[in-house]
This record gives C-alpha cells, structure tokens and sequence, in this order.
C-alpha cells in the first residue's frame, strides 16, 4: 500500500480526493477575481482542458464576494486562496467556496484562526494548509540557520495542529518549495508524520520550458512514490499550459487514463518533411478527441513503419508521400498534404472499427 492509499478521503464539492482515489489537477486563475466575467471565461477555458479543481485569489472582500457570481457559471470545484485577513476566509466560505487555503501562522490570533475554523465546521468546507519555504517562521529558519526540508515539514505539522486541536481535521496539506529536491525531500519526511491527503507542487517553478521541466521531475519522482492525492503544476504563463503537462505527467506515470498520446521521433539527415511541424499540428488536432490510443508521428518511411510498432496507428513522411501505420503494419501510401486529413479520419472513426 502506498502513502496515497492510505489517506484520509477528503471531499472537495463533487469530487474526493485521498483514499486512493484518483489524482486530480488543479490549476489557479490568473485574472482578477473581482472580474466575474473574465474569471469563469479562464475556468470554464481550463475545465474543457481538463482541470478538475480551480483556486481563485482572494485579495479583497470584493474578490470574496464574487465567488458567489462565479460559483453559478462553473461546474468545477472552487478553492478560495487567503491570505492574512481572517474575515476574507469567512466571506468565501458564505460565498460558496467548496474549500479554502490558509496558513494560519498569517492569518492572525487563535481567535481569528478559530472564526476561521468555525464556519468551516459548520459549513463541511475543506481547509488547506500551505506552507512555502518564503513563508516559514521566522524562529524555525534561525533556529535551523536557514530554510530546511525538516524545518517546512514542522511547520506544516505545527499549523495542521492548530486546527486539530479547534476540533477539526477536514484537511489537506501541501509544502511547496521552488527547489526540486528540497521539495522531494521534504515530501518524504512529511508522509512518515501525518494520514491527511497532499496537495503536491514545485512552486514558483518558472516559464513554460524551465517550470514544465523542474515540474516533470519533481512531480515525477513524488508522485512515483506513491505521495500526492491533487496536483498543480505552476508556470509563469497561461494556466491551461499547467493542466495539459500535469495531464501528461499523470498519464506519462501511468496514475490517469484517457486521452491520445503523442509519440514523435527525432529529426534526423534522413527527415524528408517538416516533422516538427507535423508532429505539432497532430498534437493539437488530437487534443479534442476522446480517445485513450497512442499515435506516432515519423519522420521517414524507412524506420518509421518499425518504430512505430507501439503504437497503435501512425504516420511516417517521405518526400511527397507518406504511409498511414496500424499495429505496426503499413495500410496505404498517401500523399504528404494529405496525411493530417487520413489520420483525423481515422481517429473520428475509429470506434467504428
């Protein structure tokens, strides 16, 4: 049994995570909230992508009121981000957030913690606990002489407690660091010490080259050890590029089904067509078909027909023609401009077959 297996079910809205159940991906709106119409414009863009769980920031009292607009146009679960002001946390949750994330090390007094904790008893909500290694006290990272995987875990462990000991444990847990393995390491030291589900990611992790490879790895190896129950993959850019590469780590892991993937070789002396352009247009034409298939993409027809044998149909490119490639047989000869229009109709199809 893996640590993911064991963890307390939590309830998110309509969705649960922990127990075992399936990894959901999370995302978070970069719009301002305040903005109902541009805010459900970027959910209900990162849903059709895929995303399970969205998080809003809540800044302003204006932003917590605007949940409750934003909650009747989504069919995702709501996850309302606080910092600091307590009152903002209770306005969420009147507004309809499905679950809310604090740290209560800055949200002020055990008072203030325990309004806080109230609403979210009385309502059933959720409550995330996120510590970040920019965010750790000020008395752990001078006791320690600086920022430490063991220091984050305490941290999280000392602010979970805050709430168990205000009677209420509907909770998650997530440490984030921008450090890849820092954050590995912190991960496992983390799973020893609690049961709560573990909302996973390489915070402040970069653009979209350097944030997708830090976040690939880092995901990669905690996630591969059985840790981490939701996910979100943090880039500087459009969060519906986060919820297609944590789709693909999921499923590169073998932890979500469903969807085509993309296989490609490299370019090579021998590459008679433009097959990184081929290879690209294929990857976004397939991205609305509901298919759980592989799909090669080959850039000759000398070693294409063999190396796309893993794959369940493909394509390899010559000079002015190409081949159509089923369970690593070679069906037909098509002409190059047309081998994009044979393969979308093979795949519109192929539940037909």
């Amino acid at each position: 049994m893996t640590y993911r297996e064991n963890t307390k079910v939590v309830q998110i809205g309509d969705r649960v995570i922990g127990g075992g159940h399936p990894i959901l991906i999370q995302s978070m709106t970069n719009t301002k909230t305040e903005d109902v119409a541009a805010t459900v414009r970027q959910i209900q863009a990162l849903a059709a992508a895929g995303c399970d769980i969205i998080r809003c920031a809540v800044p302003t009292m204006e932003a917590a009121q605007a949940l409750k607009e934003i909650k009747k146009q989504i069919s995702i679960p709501l996850v309302a981000d606080i910092h600091f002001d307590y009152r903002l946390a209770i306005a969420a949750m009147e507004a309809g957030a499905d679950k809310i994330r604090i740290n209560p090390g800055n949200i002020g007094d055990a008072g203030r913690v325990r309004a806080v904790v109230s609403v979210a008893k009385e309502r059933g909500i959720p409550i995330r606990v996120g510590v970040n290694s920019g965010s750790l006290e000020k008395e752990i990272v001078e006791r320690d002489g600086g920022v430490t995987p063991e220091g984050i875990v305490e941290s999280a462990l000392r602010q979970t407690a805050v709430i168990e000991d205000m009677g209420y444990d509907n909770l998650v847990i997530s440490i984030k660091a921008s450090d890849v393995m820092f954050c590995v390491q912190a991960h496992r030291l983390l799973v020893q010490k609690t049961h709560y589900p573990l909302h996973v990611g390489i915070t402040e992790s970069g653009t979209l080259y350097s944030g997708n490879i830090k976040s690939s790895v880092g995901l990669g190896i905690i996630l591969s050890e059985g840790i981490g129950d939701t996910i979100r993959v943090s880039l500087t850019g459009d969060p519906v590029e986060e919820v297609r590469t944590a789709k693909l780590i999921l499923r590169t892991l073998g932890l979500r089904k469903g969807g085509i993937e993309v296989v490609s070789c490299p370019t090579c002396g021998r590459t008679q067509i433009d097959l990184i352009g081929l290879a690209n247009q294929v990857e976004r034409m397939v991205a609305d078909i509901p298919l759980d298939i592989k799909v090669a993409v080959m850039g000759c027809v000398v070693n294409g027909p063999g190396e796309a044998k893993e794959a369940d149909i493909g394509i390899a490119g010559g000079k002015g023609v190409g081949l159509l490639i089923k369970n690593g047989e070679i069906i037909r000869k098509v002409p190059e401009q047309e081998l994009l229009m044979v393969l979308r109709s093979e795949l519109e199809h192929w539940n037909q077959e």
